[in-house]
């Protein structure tokens, strides 16, 4: 056995006695009833903590020193071919807001730390650029200053905005009634929320626009339409009470019109909503099922137009089924290796998804941030990686992508892929970020605004 197996091996035993110990209905059975299906539970379990270690690791000590932010990327390699190692990703470090939380949940590290951290990242964010209230998509980790992610987008960028407000509300929710050093950190995090212009990003027209430059104002010309991973921006847009947008803008802007219902049927599954305004692509990468739902709980959320429950259990069972059906022939894809999304791929990142974007990469993500969705389908992948193919596991968790096909992985990370796994495995595992997000008084009134109902789970 390699010496990588015997580490994981030996990890895997104790996580899964201290959380066999921390569980009191495991703890209180009779012995003679702790039969294989038990165990088999117990190893379960034990892989979903060690996952989930791992993985909140990458926003902890990994963390970008002068911000307590999350870098864009990680190279195992150390090799960075734009000399970008200190950056750091504002849409990445949303996610990581809400690992830290995951980490308290589950005994990581201790509330008090937390709350230190958070300090560190909130003091940051509140001296970095910032663009009518949207931060860019990077910063330079060391000065806050803006570091441009193309030639024209060097101001702010509302998606990744609004995958940052998500984290930083959650946080908000998680602390607001406590001792006054964590209601302080709530307040801080109120002002920066506020100071969102979410309004004035739509230049007066009934939609959202994705970029602004000081430079170069609306160059980038990018009106959000749906259906793709930015529905959490208009959500938050709608719910804000300084800077709101009006539901038309969400009907007009992100529903286009009602286009937005004219869902088709794919892999045997209903699709619910169009994935692509400008193609015929049945889905998108499975990102889409997860950035803006690391917060927003889909379970009982509908308006007019679809079921998001449905839309993103379908798009996981899609992915999978496409992935099992392997239509092109790769090497590698099966029941126990699956999950098509944007990620690093072969020549460079690449957005990876059913159809002609197939090209034998698999980025594990995608699956184990299906969790709530797939959660046998990603169990299974989970104990592939772990189990079968432990050279794809790293310090912070699976690396970013593989191809069988190609021989070819990376052992490298992205901030973006890396932050999904642990938060939607611990809504699959205890609903707790769901929980905190919703409970936004904000949220509730913005949901309600744009004609969202909310069932009970």
């Amino acid at each position: 056995m390699k010496l990588k197996n015997i580490i994981l091996t030996s990890s895997l035993a104790l996580i899964g006695l201290w959380a066999c110990t921390d569980n009191k209905e495991s703890a209180d059975q009779p012995a003679d009833n702790q039969d294989s299906t038990a165990t088999a539970e117990v190893s379960e379990d034990s892989l979903l903590n060690l996952v989930q270690y791992q993985t909140f690791q990458y926003f902890w000590e990994n963390a970008e020193p002068t911000s307590g932010l999350a870098p864009e990327r990680t190279h195992m390699d150390d090799v960075y071919p734009e000399n970008d190692k200190d950056v750091v990703t504002i849409g990445g470090s949303g996610f990581g807001f809400m690992a830290i939380l995951v980490g308290v949940e589950r005994g990581f590290i201790t509330r008090e730390q937390a709350l230190a951290r958070y300090e560190k990242m909130i003091n940051y964010l509140e001296k970095a650029d910032r663009y009518h209230g949207a931060w860019p998509h990077w910063l330079d980790g060391p000065t806050g200053k803006m570091k441009p992610f193309s030639q024209m987008d060097n101001g702010g960028d509302l998606v990744e905005t609004a995958f940052l407000v998500q984290g930083m509300l959650t946080v908000r929710e998680f602390f607001k009634d406590g001792n006054d050093r964590e209601q302080a950190l709530a307040s801080k995090i109120d002002e920066l929320w506020l100071g969102v212009e979410w309004d004035w990003y739509t230049k007066g027209e009934n939609v959202l626009y994705w970029h602004w430059s000081p430079e170069h104002e609306w160059a980038m010309n990018f009106p959000v339409g749906g259906y793709n991973e930015a529905l959490i921006m208009y959500i938050l847009g709608a719910s804000s009470p300084t800077h709101a947008i009006n539901k038309a803008a969400y009907d007009e802007g992100w529903a286009r019109g009602g286009a937005i219902a004219n869902g088709t049927t794919y892999m045997g599954l209903p699709t619910v909503l169009d994935h692509y305004e400008g193609n015929d692509d049945p889905v998108g990468p499975l990102f889409w099922a997860h950035y803006s739902y690391l917060g927003l709980n889909p379970k009982g959320l509908k308006d007019q137009y679809g079921d998001y429950w449905e839309l993103n259990r379908n798009h996981a069972l899609i992915d999978y089924k496409y992935c099992v059906e392997n239509p092109h022939g790769f090497k590698g894809y099966g029941e126990n290796c699956w999950g098509l999304t944007s990620s690093y791929s072969v020549n460079g990142y690449a957005g990876h998804h059913p159809g002609k974007e197939d090209i034998g990469v698999i980025s594990p993500t995608a699956a184990l941030s299906s969790f709530p969705y797939t959660p046998d389908e990603s169990m299974a992948f989970l104990k592939y990686l772990y189990n079968d193919a432990d050279s794809l596991v790293g310090e912070y968790g699976p690396y970013d992508a593989f191809s069988v096909e190609d021989s070819w992985y990376t052992p490298r990370y992205l901030a973006i892929d890396q932050g999904p796994i642990p938060v939607m495995i611990e809504n699959y595992r205890s609903g707790l970020l769901w929980s905190l997000f919703m409970e936004a008084p904000e949220v509730k009134a913005g949901l309600n605004k744009l004609g969202f109902t909310v069932e009970g789970e």
